[in-house]
């Protein structure tokens, strides 16, 4: 079932590249992060609302706050550094660069998380980043 959210993520993402550029004529990168962050936040609330996990809010631990906390800094601040990104470059050259964030993100988990790196993980890390290094030459 992963895979399948996993496709649809990478699809919903390639849309949304494609929206913010859009979205983004005439208005400061800053302004439209503030506001597709206000209808996230809508859209995650609700998602939380209808499926009746607002009581799971008694839940959360010191730990899922903290590190729920650093993952929403660290989201803000990827965010902002593409929405600059896309403000000043064109989105056929912003995303794939972007996606070196996947090549970070095998590298951190081998690191933190101890996943296993598997020859086929560890190629397709190296094909994606030797695509994104491409296009930035």
């Amino acid at each position: 079932m992963w895979k399948y959210f996993a496709i649809l993520s990478a699809f919903f993402a390639a849309l949304t590249a494609i929206l913010a550029k859009v979205g983004l004529r005439g208005i400061s990168g800053n302004l439209a992060i503030a506001f597709r962050t206000f209808v996230v936040l809508i859209m995650a609330w609700a998602i939380v609302w209808f499926n009746g996990q607002m009581r799971e809010l008694h839940d959360l631990s010191k730990n899922n706050i903290l590190f729920l906390t650093l993952s929403g800094i660290t989201t803000g601040l990827s965010w902002i550094c593409y929405f600059k990104a896309l403000e000043t470059g064109d989105v056929s050259k912003v995303v794939p660069v972007d996606k070196l964030s996947i090549v970070f993100v095998m590298l951190l988990a081998f690191i933190f998380l101890k996943e296993t790196a598997s020859p086929k993980v560890i190629i397709g890390s190296a094909l994606i980043a030797l695509g994104a290094l491409v296009t930035i030459w």
